[in-house]
């Protein structure tokens, strides 16, 4: 998912549109963990860029998605950008 959202719209309130980014990306990335993986593939991981633009876009961790929507909402922003990449994930063997 590479997607700029826009925070405005002259009949939904902002925080209808918050939501509804928050829920557009959890649904992405609930989708993308349930395909089922390849057989040398423990788990699905993500790599995540946020950002005011995607030029400015800066890795940050999954968990941190709505943290980062909630700060955007805090300056104001009208537009912002999340980038959400699958990658196979192996756990590595601890001893």
């Amino acid at each position: 998912m590479k997607k700029t959202f826009q925070l405005t719209h002259p009949k939904i309130k902002l925080a209808r549109m918050v939501d509804t980014v928050k829920h557009e990306v959890k649904k992405y990335v609930k989708r993308e963990r349930n395909k089922s993986l390849p057989e040398d593939v423990d788990y699905w991981d993500f790599d995540c860029k946020f950002g005011h633009t995607e030029q400015e876009a800066q890795p940050v961790h999954l968990t941190a998605i709505n943290n980062s929507i909630d700060e955007a909402v805090a300056l104001s922003l009208t537009s912002f950008y999340i980038e959400i990449l699958v990658k196979p994930g192996i756990r590595q063997n601890q001893v």
